[in-house]
């Protein structure tokens, strides 16, 4: 039971207001307070591609329901689209709530939304919400930091507007990084990644985890290397959503995932869909 003294503290959702919400990686049970607060009271509820189900049955059941999601290879709404929309609503009045899945401002253009309302002067606030470059990768028992792995970890987005790597990424600092590499959206650029990382001096046995609908009863692992990840990829079929992560922390995974099960305390417990190990 959540204390009543705590549930107190929380804002009050306004009408004519709009709250940009990260929902998680996709277990209902990474939702912040705050973000299960909005769905409750939330009139319209723009979300995206990303947000599950099982997260939208928590929505307040008259609430406006808005599919704006982006989906890889096919069309989707445009940005622009999506500012207007929130604007519209609000100014109707209603308490809009867009939900994004993990959170908004790690590649989420949640920052180009909080503009786009600043200019047309609708109230806002920003609810942070668990990215899958760190609750997903740790539903997969990976941690994206670990003491003697590495002093960084580094977030990269596998794809810019034209669906290609972005051209302004520096191969050499990104190899030279001494922790974690994290890829987001780069299923379609995994190839490339591997190739330009190795190219720049990154060692071709470096392990890597493609993570798949992490923390979703459709979680699947692929744990490979830079060598063969972008044969692995295909091979084993990796769906999307993916994370991507390149580091030592990947040989983590088989003491602390193999530790979780054991005991009982893995995700996994709910059933998530086995580990899909590559050589």
């Amino acid at each position: 039971m959540i204390a009543s003294s705590l549930l107190s503290r929380l804002p009050t959702f306004e009408p004519g207001s709009v709250w940009l919400a990260g929902a998680g990686p996709g277990d209902p049970g990474l939702l912040t307070l705050l973000a299960a607060k909005a769905l409750g009271e939330a009139d319209a509820i723009v979300h995206d591609a990303l947000v599950g189900g099982g997260i939208l049955e928590a929505a307040n059941p008259d609430a406006l329901l808005v599919d704006m999601g982006k989906r890889a290879g096919h069309p989707s709404p445009k940005q622009e689209a999506i500012n207007e929309r929130l604007v519209e609503l609000a100014r109707e009045g209603r308490r809009v709530l867009r939900l994004k899945g993990g959170d908004p401002f790690v590649f989420g253009r949640g920052g180009e939304e909080c503009l786009a309302l600043a200019e047309a002067e609708i109230p806002f606030r920003v609810v942070p919400g668990v990215t899958a470059g760190i609750g997903g990768l740790a539903y997969a028992g990976i941690p994206v930091t670990h003491r003697g792995f590495g002093t960084t970890a580094t977030f990269v987005t596998g794809h810019d507007k034209a669906g290609g790597l972005p051209a302004d990424l520096d191969w050499d600092v990104l190899a030279r990084m001494p922790g974690a590499l994290v890829f987001y959206m780069a299923l379609g650029t995994i190839g490339t990644i591997a190739e330009r990382l190795e190219a720049a001096g990154k060692p071709p046995m470096t392990p890597v985890a493609i993570v798949s609908s992490a923390s979703t009863e459709a979680q699947s692992v692929i744990e490979t290397n830079l060598a063969h990840c972008a044969r692995d990829v295909v091979r084993l079929q990796a769906k999307r959503p993916a994370i991507v992560v390149v580091g030592e922390v990947v040989r983590l995974r088989a003491l602390i995932g193999a530790w979780q099960q054991t005991t009982g305390q893995n995700p996994f417990h709910r059933g998530l869909s086995p580990i899909a190990v590559s050589a």
